[in-house]
């Protein structure tokens, strides 16, 4: 018989035990719980260690008590026991280190927009926390034959989420190729978290010629401030700049 394991992340301890006993009251199915985004991670990278992955992680919505506003703009990085990452930036970090493992969200309420964020962030699925259990089986094994589920009442709502997500990335996609290959670049080093005389540095550029780059990036993009750029950049599908490598060389071509 072909088991399928499952790992339950959720910070209410009774609801992940009793949640993971019942599902493996089947004969098929293998579950560990976890009670923090890190200590999830940490089993996923055990198991995998060990040649025994998870095939699906079962992912509380509001993990760590955080309500993300928006998707998580880098992977998750492994922290502290009591740091708190919540249910979609794990999602998003599980789907960026260890993209063969499923995951579904399991949510207090119905949420169109947050199901659409998880969705992006690379969830398979949205589930109600008070389903059934045969409801929630169905949806495990659903996932793993690659589909995705959604409870009928929130379809209308997170496709019209979808689709205004898209056009607003199209516009910043736009928007960013506007720029010169310099001033992308610089885009870049300002979505790393780089100031100005860091960026300087890195370019082998002066202070006062970054500083006028900066601002034609803030003009094209039509934005005012740094962070409103970055996180243009983020929906245009921009990344930080490589910190451990160089950017470009003296004398390079970038103009």
């Amino acid at each position: 018989m072909i088991r399928i394991r499952v790992l339950v992340v959720d910070d209410h301890r009774i609801f992940a035990e009793s949640l993971a006993a019942a599902l493996a009251a089947e004969p098929d199915v293998e579950v560990s719980a976890a009670g923090s985004g890190p200590a999830a991670l940490r089993c996923l990278d055990r198991a995998a260690a060990e040649g025994r992955r998870f095939d699906v992680m079962l992912v509380d919505a509001d993990l760590g008590g955080n309500v993300p506003g928006a998707r998580p703009a880098v992977p998750v990085q492994v922290g502290d026991e009591d740091g708190l990452v919540d249910g979609i930036s794990l999602v998003a970090g599980v789907r960026s280190g260890q993209p063969q493992v499923r995951t579904v969200v399991l949510a207090e309420k119905d949420d169109p927009r947050r199901a659409a964020l998880a969705l992006q962030a690379g969830a398979s699925g949205w589930v109600a926390k008070d389903c059934s259990l045969s409801r929630l089986l169905a949806v495990i094994r659903g996932v793993l034959r690659d589909e995705t589920h959604l409870p009928p009442a929130l379809l209308t709502g997170v496709l019209r989420e979808l689709t205004a997500a898209r056009k607003h990335r199209t516009e910043s996609e736009r928007l960013v190729e506007s720029l010169t290959p310099r001033e992308r670049e610089v885009l870049r080093c300002m979505v790393a978290g780089l100031g100005r005389k860091a960026v300087a540095e890195r370019l082998f550029l002066s202070p006062h010629t970054v500083r006028t780059h900066m601002q034609n990036v803030l003009g094209k993009l039509g934005v005012h401030s740094t962070l409103a750029a970055v996180a243009l950049a983020r929906r245009a599908g921009v990344g930080p700049v490589d910190l451990a490598g160089d950017v470009v060389e003296r004398g390079g071509q970038l103009a």
